[in-house]
């Protein structure tokens, strides 16, 4: 980027550029604050308070968005109309509606729409505005739609469905499951005497943080008692089975629905919570490690017209007894020359996720031959999407063992599934677009015979259509790089979607045709533009950030060459606004075995009142820029280093817009400032790189993951003047398991460790996200065996922090009290354990932050320096 400089007579016209295009460097008018821990580790909201969440009404005249400028306890809603963008906030009553009415169905013709606010029902015609509320019931409906080709609004009241006929309103009964209520809610119990109220009462006396938080809970607890009216969903039982997904064809006959069993003998864990304000420890109800037994699901279509049910049979999936690759490290376990399957596809390759036609395989476990075929694998269904007539329907078909995913035509008067894509990754499906979220998979009909979906067959996720009729599949998108988001235009014309083709490290949305070709570019603004588009189609709510800049909330004509409006200015303090924060260089460098890796360049020195400005440069060296100053309290030939590894594996932090991770963001200000460089690196795993990145940790974390750390050392050494003999690392989570990794099993590279909230032996962790990576422990020994630092703490040399919160119900804190134990029998005694009473996995309390990160900074300022 470029460096400005100002004359007095231009700074009024300049600032108002500045204002326009918030990416560019502002140069601070006064002396910058120095950092410190305290200041840093505060309640956020000295920063200032973004805008999150935007959503518009359904007539498209009103942006909805939460904010909180007037720092406040929590945020509130508030709103701009299509001709005034000044924010204002909304009423209670208002902000129900309008959330409610966000999650609104249309009709075909898109003249009406129907929505579930606080368990009722309303009908609204678009035409006139004119709103009918259709129920008014104790229990809950919710979810509804129209079918029976619109004639008909049906919704869901205690997993049964109901349809209301809009000429007679007339309210019918579809289906009638038969359910077993689950125990009674316990309530919530107040001391019973007085021995339990004097100590309750002595616990508030002693800590602040335990009557804080009554207060704030109180404090809620009297909001929901002014606003009454909401009613709680209930969760159905059938039998031993749970019901979910209850779905209807557009042309009424066809209700679909999945059924979970739960599994038997999965037992699950307790987390001790210590300082509580009973003065008891309460037990806390805690989830299942990996490996344990899980549920099981099927699929089934109740047929209206003919009053049966089909259970839709798994045995004709293609490939549904195919083992993974892995399985072939355990010979003894498994004899494979007498299993079907076995690998990918034909036509694929482990390094791709590739389709497949397959073949049906009997649903006997015995083959034709006599010989013993591996089992079929369990199954979850996900849909189905109706095509626009109601006349086809897809469902998305995932293994449980996360190997496979299919795209199948289900006949549903016949129960009958037609494979339309297969993906198979002998690592586990995933990427943007295709991993399961809360917002549902982003797939659908462009027209009556054309399916629109995502997939990484290339090697990146991009978008394909495939006809279901022919069966030919073409790619609409293709590169190296990620479609991050995509949805159709309301007229089945255009794509909406948001890549990072710019950079791997930028948010960019465009417009791209049906039919594929070059999609044409919306936003300008660098960094991250992540978009919201109104009901019409015509305007787009932007919240955008920069690497050095909050989010802020924008408004843009949705065509090409339109300039965003800002909407709303950050309410930082003054504290915040006197420091110029630092815009690190995105650099890449080479690791061992020929990938580009991505990281952030924070240089080491003291910020000057011009801030600092980004540039980009590769493992060849080169200027980047303004902020490549030397260290001001070492030499160039001594300087120490510190590696920041974000946690959550699966993330992006080397990028160009404001991070998750701000707090540490602003500790490697604080780094930098006192002479340590600092790399921030988006090692193997991270997103936005593809599947082979994405990927790259299957079956062993710890391996590339921690190499591409240790390259970028090598890269700091080379071209940054730092000591090889005083880096270190740090990061919380799975930066924290990364930083155990690297001071066991590369104790001469690294000098010091700060390791935060540290999954110490996978086999402790959850089963969603540890299988995926490395299978089940009793199938995969090996890949936890090299996997889980407790295996390695003998090679500990370097000094070592571990800082858990007790009552961490993600990684528990039983996982870092092992590995205690372990350092404690193998005579270690160049570690410390710092333990935080009341801090659940992310902390809460400013006070548990500023404490551990002092301590992280005396780490690295006495073992470094």
């Amino acid at each position: 980027m470029q460096s400005f400089l100002f004359t007095r007579r231009a700074t009024r016209r300049c600032l108002l550029i500045l204002f326009a295009f918030p990416c560019l460097p502002v140069f601070s008018q006064v002396q910058p604050e120095k950092l410190t821990v305290e200041k840093i580790m505060q309640d956020p909201k000295w920063i200032g308070t973004s805008p999150s969440a935007p959503f518009w009404s359904q007539d498209g005249k009103y942006l909805f968005f939460s904010w909180n400028p007037e720092k406040t306890p929590s945020d509130s809603l508030y709103y701009i109309t299509h001709g005034d963008l000044h924010p204002r906030k909304a009423t209670y009553d208002w902000r129900v509606s309008s959330l409610a009415r966000s999650r609104a169905a249309y009709n075909a013709a898109g003249t009406a729409y129907v929505y579930s606010q606080e368990g009722d029902i309303f009908l609204v015609d678009t035409r006139t505005g004119k709103e009918k509320r259709i129920t008014h019931t104790v229990d809950a409906e919710t979810t509804p739609v129209f079918a029976f080709h619109d004639s008909k609004i049906v919704w869901s009241r205690s997993s049964n469905l109901f349809a209301w006929d809009l000429a007679t309103g007339e309210t019918e009964q579809l289906t009638n499951f038969v359910h077993t209520p689950p125990p009674p809610k316990e309530e919530k119990k107040e001391p019973a005497n007085a021995q339990e109220k004097w100590l309750q009462q002595d616990q508030l006396r002693q800590f602040d943080v335990l009557r804080s938080r009554k207060e704030k809970r109180d404090l809620a607890d009297s909001i929901e008692k002014q606003h009454p009216g909401a009613k709680p969903l209930r969760s159905i039982y059938i039998d031993d089975k749970m019901l979910s997904g209850v779905r209807i064809s557009p042309d009424g006959r066809f209700v679909t629905g999945r059924l979970i069993r739960r599994p038997a003998g999965a037992k699950s864990t307790i987390v001790p919570s210590y300082v509580t304000e009973s003065g008891f420890t309460q037990d806390i109800p805690g989830r299942t490690k990996v490996g344990a037994p899980q549920p099981s699901y099927s699929f089934f279509v109740f047929d209206t017209q003919k009053d049966t049910v089909i259970e839709i049979k798994t045995e004709q999936i293609p490939g549904i007894r195919d083992l993974p690759d892995y399985t072939k490290d355990y010979p003894s376990k498994t004899d494979t020359t007498h299993l079907s399957g076995g690998g990918a596809p034909t036509g694929s390759t482990p390094s791709g996720s590739l389709s497949t036609t397959g073949s049906t395989p009997s649903a006997s476990n015995t083959s034709p031959t006599g010989t013993k075929r591996s089992p079929l694998r369990p199954v979850i269904f996900n849909g189905p999407s109706w095509s626009p007539d109601g006349e086809h329907a897809v469902v998305d078909i995932r293994s449980q063992d996360k190997k496979d995913r299919w795209l199948m035509l289900l006949d549903a008067a016949t129960g009958k599934l037609k494979l339309l894509d297969r993906q198979r990754d002998e690592a586990w499906i995933g990427g943007p677009g295709i991993s399961n979220s809360p917002e549902g998979i982003p797939a659908g009909w462009i027209d009556e015979n054309t399916y629109w979906f995502q997939s990484e067959a290339s090697g990146y996720s991009h978008l394909y259509k495939v006809n279901i009729t022919t069966g030919e599949k073409t790619a609409l998108t293709k590169g190296h790089y990620e479609i991050l988001q995509a949805s159709l235009s309301k007229d089945k014309t255009t794509f909406y979607i948001t890549t990072n083709e710019v950079h791997p490290g930028e948010q960019q949305f465009y417009q791209l045709p049906v039919t594929g070709g070059k999609a044409e570019r919306i936003t300008t603004l660098t960094g991250a533009n992540q978009v919201t588009i109104s009901s019409d189609e015509k305007q787009l709510a932007i919240l955008y950030s920069y690497t050095n800049k909050p989010w802020e909330l924008y408004i843009q004509e949705n065509k090409p060459g339109s300039h965003p409006q800002q909407v709303t200015t950050l309410a930082a303090s003054d504290a915040f606004r006197a420091y110029p924060w630092r815009d690190p260089a995105v650099i890449t460098f080479t690791a061992r075995d020929g990938a580009t890796v991505y990281a952030r360049l924070y240089r080491a020195g003291a910020t000057t009142t011009a801030g600092r400005s980004a540039g980009t440069t590769t493992a060849a060296g080169g200027p980047i820029g303004p902020s490549s100053t030397s260290a001001n309290s070492t030499t160039a030939s001594g300087r120490p280093a510190v590696i920041f590894v974000h946690g959550a594996g699966y993330l992006q932090n080397a990028h160009k817009w404001w991070s998750s991770y701000f707090r540490e963001y602003m500790f490697n200000n604080l780094l930098a400032d006192n002479g340590f460089t600092v790399l921030d690196i988006d090692y193997r795993g991270s997103a936005g790189y593809g599947r082979d990145w994405r990927t790259g940790i299957y079956r062993h974390m710890g391996g590339k993951d921690l190499s591409d750390q240790v390259d970028g050392v090598r890269y700091l050494v080379e071209h940054e003047g730092v000591d090889p003999k005083k880096v270190g690392i740090y990061g919380g989570s799975y930066g924290g398991f990364i930083t155990l990794m690297a001071m066991f099993t590369e104790p001469d590279v690294f000098a010091a460790g700060a390791g935060l909230r540290c999954v110490t032996d996978w086999a402790h962790y959850n089963h969603g996200y540890t299988s995926d990576i490395l299978n089940e422990p009793y199938n995969d020994s090996l890949a936890y065996r090299q996997s889980s630092p407790i295996y390695f703490a003998e090679g500990l040399k370097g000094h070592l922090l571990m800082c858990h919160g007790m009552v961490d119900e993600n990684v528990h804190f039983q996982d870092i009290a092992r590995l205690t134990q372990r350092l404690i029998e193998l005579g270690k005694d160049n570690w410390e354990l710092a333990v935080y009473p009341v801090e659940d996995h992310g902390f809460i309390e400013p006070s548990s932050w500023t404490d551990e990160y002092k301590r992280i900074f005396r780490l690295f300022q006495t073992w470094l320096k």
